[in-house]
């Protein structure tokens, strides 16, 4: 199959990335780099989750992010919604694109939301009934397809039935997530197989850990599949909590230098982009993650 000639870029960094940051960070600031992300190009920005303070406290300012960012024209800001709470939270404050998630490994679904796949599935019929009478996309999320820390590797078969289950369901686009970063692009491409026979592959995005810095490998190795959206974090914010001290998102500066050395159009400018980057990861105390961004600082004239 040929390349895609265009690439949309999911940027997740205000919520997959900020919600696994240890320190707070305050409202002011998410809105911030939400307008600086679409400032530099991005057209989908994923903006907060609005899940129960107790379990994701860097989320509790849902709401007061996503009424206080100035929304750009042809942009998204997509937030997820694990239950039927969150997504009327979502709607009052304005959402007009939702996200709900489930796993592809029975072991990891009990351990991180205490219920089977096929419960977390039927949970979200109240949620995708409620956006269908609102109006409100729906994207799905599916983790673990590349690897579970409990059950290791995945089948894709296992992977396909859930990402058809969402697709049925409602879920306009359906991202698959190498939750542990594990995923090889051989791995990589036997996944997309299995799942591409269930849904078109313009309905199928790529959300590719780094952990054992595979990320990039497997986004080329999904665009030979004919994959065209990716999500990617900027700075590679957010880790990996199922191996210390990894990195987790792959880096948005990464995947955008991929695109352009391919001559794949994402509508992203990298210097602002990087300039992003720089100043976020200067709030949070610490050098970005991304490769290209330590490559531009090293080269930097002193």
């Amino acid at each position: 199959m040929a390349l895609p000639a265009t690439v949309k870029l999911v940027e997740v960094g205000p919520r997959d990335g900020l919600q696994n940051e240890k320190q707070s960070v305050d409202t002011a600031t998410k809105i911030e780099l939400i307008a600086r992300l679409g400032a530099a190009g991005l057209r989908a920005i994923e903006a907060a989750s609005f899940v129960s303070p107790k379990w994701v406290p860097q989320m509790a300012d849902a709401a007061a992010v996503l009424t206080g960012i100035a929304r750009r024209s042809g942009v998204s800001y997509p937030v997820l919604t694990p239950n039927l709470q969150g997504f009327e939270a979502a709607l009052a404050a304005g959402a007009e694109e939702v996200a709900v998630f489930a796993a592809a490994s029975e072991s990891f679904s009990q351990r991180n939301i205490n219920c089977s796949i096929a419960e977390s599935l039927a949970r979200f019929d109240p949620v995708m009934h409620g956006a269908r009478m609102a109006g409100v996309k729906v994207r799905g999320y599916v983790s673990c397809v590349l690897g579970c820390p409990y059950e290791g590797d995945i089948a894709p078969a296992a992977v396909a039935a859930v990402a058809a289950k969402l697709y049925e369901m409602g879920c306009y686009e359906v991202t698959l997530g190498d939750t542990i970063g594990t995923g090889t692009p051989l791995k990589t491409q036997r996944m997309l197989g299995a799942v591409l026979e269930h849904l078109p592959v313009e309905r199928v995005a790529g959300h590719y850990h780094d952990t054992y810095g595979m990320a990039v490998a497997n986004i080329y190795a999904s665009l030979q599949m004919g994959v065209a959206t990716f999500d990617s974090s900027v700075a590679g914010l957010g880790g990996c909590p199922y191996a210390k001290g990894a990195s987790g998102n792959v880096a948005t500066e990464d995947v955008v230098y991929l695109l352009q050395g391919m001559d794949i159009d994402c509508g992203v400018d990298l210097d602002q982009l990087l300039a992003c980057s720089a100043w976020i990861s200067g709030v949070l105390g610490r050098r970005p993650a991304s490769r290209v961004g330590q490559a531009r600082c090293s080269s930097a004239p002193a």
